[in-house]
Parts: C-alpha cells; sequence; structure tokens
C-alpha cells in the first residue's frame, strides 16, 4: 500500500473526527455510506475503509455488520488524535523484510530447516480447519525462515513485525475482521515459498514471499468487504426458506 494513501486514510478520519467534534453528527446517528462518503472525501472506498477502523478503535464509532457505521462517542476537546501501525502498513513492511529474509534465507538453509518448514506448511493447513482461527504455524513458518538466515538483526526485526500485529490495536482489529470473514492463510502460496527455499534459488524465495505478502494486503483490504458479503447471503438464504415454508 503506497505511503500517500496511508497519509489520505489518516487525513479522512481527522475530517470525520472535526465533524464530530463540530456536531455534525450526534451519538446514535448512522454514518454516511462508505460510498458516499469516499465521493465526499474524493478517495477510495478502500481509503474510508480504513479510516472508519482507526475512528473504531478510538471508540467513536460501532460498525454493525449490514447495517452501516454509527457514532458511540464525541471527541473530547483538545484531544490528541493518534494513529497506530495499521494491518496494511504492518503487511507492506512484512513484504520488504520478509521478501529480503527469505532471499538471504535460500543460500543459507540446512536440510532439516526446509524439512521443518514443509511440516508447519502442513499444520496450517490442520490450522486452517479449526474454526477458533489458530494462526500459530503460520508465525512459526515465518519466524522459522527469519532464522534461517543466520542473521539475529533480521530475526529480531521480523519478530517485532508480527508482535506488532497482537499490540497495534488497527492491526490487531482488522486481522480480527479478516479471521471472521474466514479468511485464513493460504497454504498453496506457503507451499511456493517452501519449495523456492527448497531449491536454493533466491530471487524465487523472495519472489513467493512478496508475492505471498501481496495477496495477504488483498485480503486484508476487502476482509470488511467479505464478511458484509456474506452477511447478505445468509440473510437472502434465510429470506428464502422463509417464503418456502410460507408458500409450502
Amino acid at each position: 500500500m503506497p505511503v500517500e494513501q496511508d497519509r489520505l486514510y489518516k487525513d479522512v478520519a481527522r475530517k470525520l473526527i472535526a465533524q464530530l467534534a463540530e456536531g455534525r453528527f450526534k451519538v446514535g446517528d448512522r454514518l454516511p455510506a462508505e460510498r458516499e462518503l469516499a465521493i465526499s472525501f474524493g478517495v477510495s472506498r478502500p481509503m474510508v475503509r480504513e479510516a472508519m477502523i482507526a475512528l473504531e478503535v478510538q471508540g467513536l464509532i460501532e460498525v454493525r455488520i449490514g447495517s452501516g457505521a454509527y457514532v458511540c462517542a464525541l471527541p473530547d476537546k483538545g484531544r490528541n488524535d493518534g494513529f497506530g501501525i495499521t494491518a496494511f502498513e504492518l503487511t507492506e513492511a512484512r513484504l520488504h523484510f520478509e521478501g529480503e529474509a527469505a532471499a538471504l534465507a535460500a543460500v543459507q538453509i540446512s536440510d532439516a530447516e526446509l524439512d521443518e518448514i514443509d511440516q508447519l506448511v502442513a499444520a496450517i493447513a490442520e490450522e486452517n480447519l479449526d474454526p477458533r482461527g489458530s494462526e500459530r504455524a503460520d508465525r512459526e513458518f515465518h519466524l522459522s525462515i527469519a532464522r534461517a538466515t543466520r542473521n539475529a538483526a533480521v530475526l529480531q526485526t521480523i519478530e517485532r513485525l508480527w508482535e506488532t500485529r497482537a499490540t497495534s490495536a488497527e492491526a490487531a482489529l482488522l486481522h480480527e475482521k479478516a479471521r471472521t470473514a474466514n479468511i485464513k492463510p493460504v497454504v498453496d502460496e506457503h507451499a511456493a515459498i517452501a519449495s523456492a527455499l527448497r531449491s536454493r534459488d533466491p530471487a524465487a524465495a523472495r519472489s513467493a514471499m512478496r508475492a505471498h505478502l501481496a495477496q495477504v494486503l488483498e485480503s486484508l483490504l476487502f476482509a470488511t468487504e467479505e464478511r458484509q458479503i456474506e452477511e447478505a447471503r445468509k440473510a437472502a438464504q434465510l429470506k428464502r426458506e422463509r417464503m418456502a415454508r410460507t408458500t409450502a
């Protein structure tokens, strides 16, 4: 995600906070639809979505699936509106750091480590069957590659990025929305990384890791949209079932 877009989402969030402070909306009001806000601010809908997440984290709005975003608190006067690291910013950083880590690991990795990474790919597939959404194997897969670089600074950097995923409120919220939308680690993408590492081809390993994390960015971008689509499908199915019962 380009840096300019991150600045835009923060700008949109600040404008929305200013509107709340000015009294344009009161507690309980529904904010305009995402599409309307995108047109009003001259930005993309995903940018509005990121701004909404920032407001949700700050406790100013509540997003109700299938209904919209509602004001649940007004900003205090003189508040200092801070923003944490978003899931997009974090994943973009991972794309760069972990891409290079995979390239370095490709020329350092041992056969035993390759076998461990293959086992972790299988563990990711098993975790995907768990409705509780555990992603421990996914995390260990990426950290195992970092360890295989034989570079302590690389390992510490990537460990810190994964820690930020849980400690940044903005990042944690969007990842939670993704899990709720049933977006899970893609086994084939991890298998492609493992295969590139086994070939000990730095360029292929870098490319496979970057391709994987680019897809993670796309998945996060549409996480809430995917969830809304699924909720709409469920509602439509329930409606069809009710109609079938009444006409039977």
